[in-house]
C-alpha cells in the first residue's frame, strides 16, 4: 500500500539502496554479485513500497514488498520487520515468477562498499561496457508480421544484446533473433491504432509490438532503450581507445 513513506528500520539496513533503479540494481548484482546476492530498493512503480532484487543464475529477479505502515507484505505472508522477512526466506527458496527458477537470499549487497587497498591492472578498458548487457526480460508480446500484415502473439526473451522471439514459451529454437547492436531506435508508436504499442527500428525492418498493459509496454521500452544507450557508450569507449 503506497503512501506510508520510508520505514526507518529499512533506512538502517546496510543493503538498502534508496536511489537505485531496477536496471542499475541488475547491473550491480550481475557485475559484482553472485547467485543469491540481493539488495532492497525503493519501488518506482509503487511509492512507499519496496522491491527486492535477487541475482539468480544469469539474470536478476525482482519481487514487490508491500508496506502498510506496520507490516511488510510479500505474497500471502506478513512480517513485522524486514529482518524477520529475510530470516524467513534464508532457508526457503523464492520462486522467480512464471519461470519457476528458485534462488535463496544468501548475500546482502551493501550500499557502502569498502574501498579496496589494492587495485588490479587494467586489461581491457571496454569491459566495463558489458555491465549494460546484463539486464534481461521475458514475456509475451503481440507483433505485426513482416510479410503477412497480421498480429501474432509471441514469447520474447531479452538477454544480453539479443532480443529473441519464439512461437510459444518453452520452444528451443527462436523464430528470429534481433541483434540490438544494430538497432537504431526503440520508441512508443501509436500510428497503427494499437494501445501499448512500440517500434524497434532495425536497418532492414521496423518491428511493431504491443503489450497487454501500459506498465508492461513501458518496461519493455525502458529496458530496450537502456540497452541501446549502453551499446552507444561501449562504441564511444572503444573508439576513444583505438
Amino acid at each position: 500500500m503506497a503512501g506510508h513513506g520510508v520505514n526507518a528500520e529499512v533506512e538502517q539496513l546496510s543493503w538498502y539502496h534508496y536511489n537505485v533503479s531496477r536496471h542499475v540494481a541488475e547491473g550491480l548484482l550481475m557485475a559484482n554479485g553472485r547467485d543469491g546476492s540481493y539488495l532492497l530498493r525503493a519501488s518506482a512503480s509503487n511509492p512507499g513500497e519496496y522491491s527486492l532484487s535477487v541475482r539468480c543464475a544469469s539474470s536478476v529477479k525482482h519481487f514487490q514488498i508491500g508496506w502498510d505502515g506496520s507490516q511488510f507484505k510479500f505474497g500471502m505472508g506478513s512480517f513485522s520487520n524486514i529482518n524477520e522477512f529475510v530470516e524467513h526466506f534464508e532457508n526457503k527458496p523464492l520462486i522467480g515468477g512464471d519461470s519457476g527458477v528458485l534462488t535463496l537470499l544468501k548475500y546482502p549487497y551493501p550500499r557502502d562498499i569498502e574501498e579496496p587497498t589494492t587495485y588490479e591492472k587494467v586489461r581491457v578498458h571496454a569491459e566495463w561496457g558489458k555491465i549494460g548487457k546484463f539486464g534481461s526480460k521475458e514475456g509475451y508480446l503481440t507483433k505485426l508480421g513482416g510479410k503477412v500484415k497480421n498480429w501474432k502473439t509471441r514469447w520474447f526473451v531479452l538477454l544480453k544484446n539479443e532480443l529473441k522471439y519464439f512461437k510459444t514459451k518453452g520452444d528451443k529454437e527462436p523464430i528470429k533473433t534481433i541483434d540490438l547492436e544494430e538497432c537504431q531506435e526503440v520508441a512508443r508508436d501509436d500510428s497503427l491504432g494499437k494501445g501499448n504499442c512500440f517500434r524497434i527500428v532495425m536497418p532492414y525492418r521496423t518491428f511493431f509490438c504491443y503489450a497487454n498493459s501500459t506498465q508492461e509496454a513501458e518496461e519493455w521500452i525502458k529496458i530496450l532503450q537502456w540497452k541501446l544507450e549502453n551499446v552507444t557508450m561501449t562504441r564511444q569507449r572503444q573508439s576513444t581507445f583505438r
